[in-house]
């Protein structure tokens, strides 16, 4: 299904939809606005739908498209990719290696990874794994890193409202996430052929980095656990990407902006042979940005909650918890 054609509901839970023209190109009062609407859905909801961000239709129908080809390719030739000891950060990732922090379940689901290409001369270049690409679908990781920029655009600017929301310096993430360990992943969550006992598309866990932005999926099944413990269904408008909290962004602000328990649940049974796809955009810092509970938001009813520790030792932290280092 094109971008631009999914169509999912909003829904009871009221998430806010904010326009970021507003705040990149709108008068004073405008940016004041937005920055409120986003960091009051970010500090009660952890989740905010997004219009008018720099991510074009025509890119994000053609890594659809692109995703799928490759996804429909033989094991034989998927699993070329898939390199042991990258932990999963670039490249494949078969069936079920990665599950969700305290279960045993694997996911139901394969994706591809596309990180960082550094285009300056940063040192950091060193530190990250080139990206691999299929020499069956060259135009997938060229299409792929078009997207990538695209999201890390919308991505900065979100940090920089969210940064004026928290009383700091409007330009306070670029530094940090300038050259960031940010991953694009195409996703593609298989038919399901037979009773998948515990397993689920994707199990109830929470994100590990900054922000998170979710282009349309081509299915339903995203859901999203309110404060009265029920789970939601959340999707997008068309033309709009879904943002969330991550848990470094909770843990930075010392759970003033939350990130929100989710998942992706199985289709009815009748829908089990038919596949659903999704493009979530993972947007890290740089490995050496502190995680440290900043101190505007500590005080006497809110005591600093965490220990101090880097993003990189926090990321490969999680990632051995979910199965992938």
């Amino acid at each position: 299904m094109p971008f631009n054609e999914i169509y999912i509901m909003s829904n009871a839970l009221g998430i806010p939809n904010v326009d970021l023209d507003e705040f990149i190109s709108g008068n004073v009062a405008q940016k004041e606005a937005f920055v409120k609407k986003l960091g009051d859905a970010f500090v009660t909801i952890g989740f905010v739908a997004v219009k008018n961000h720099t991510l074009d239709d025509q890119n994000a129908n053609r890594l659809y498209d692109l995703s799928k080809k490759f996804f429909a390719l033989s094991e034989e030739i998927k699993n070329k990719y898939e390199i042991i000891g990258l932990a999963g950060q670039r490249g494949y990732t078969s069936f079920g290696k990665e599950h969700a922090k305290g279960r045993e379940e694997g996911d139901l689901k394969e994706f591809w990874h596309i990180g960082q290409e550094v285009e300056d001369n940063d040192p950091i270049k060193e530190n990250y794994p080139p990206n691999i690409i299929p020499v069956e679908l060259p135009e997938f990781n060229t299409v792929g890193i078009k997207v990538y920029k695209a999201l890390e655009e919308t991505g900065k600017q979100l940090l920089r409202a969210i940064a004026i929301y928290l009383g700091l310096d409007e330009y306070y993430f670029d530094t940090k996430i300038h050259n960031g360990n940010s991953i694009l992943r195409p996703i593609h969550y298989g038919p399901i052929h037979d009773e998948p006992k515990n397993a689920v598309r994707a199990a109830e866990h929470e994100d590990i980095n900054l922000i998170t932005l979710l282009m349309g999926a081509s299915a339903e099944g995203l859901e999203i656990l309110n404060k009265n413990g029920e789970w939601i269904p959340v999707t997008a408008l068309p033309e709009q990407i879904v943002v969330n909290v991550g848990d470094m962004l909770q843990r930075l602000t010392n759970n003033k902006l939350r990130s929100s328990t989710h998942r992706v649940v199985n289709p009815p049974k009748e829908q089990w042979k038919t596949s659903r796809y999704s493009m979530p955009f993972f947007l890290h810092p740089r490995p050496e940005m502190s995680l440290d509970c900043l101190v505007s938001c500590i005080d006497a009813a809110h005591p600093k909650a965490y220990e101090p520790i880097l993003a990189g030792e926090y990321l490969m932290q999680r990632l051995r918890e979910i199965g992938l280092k």
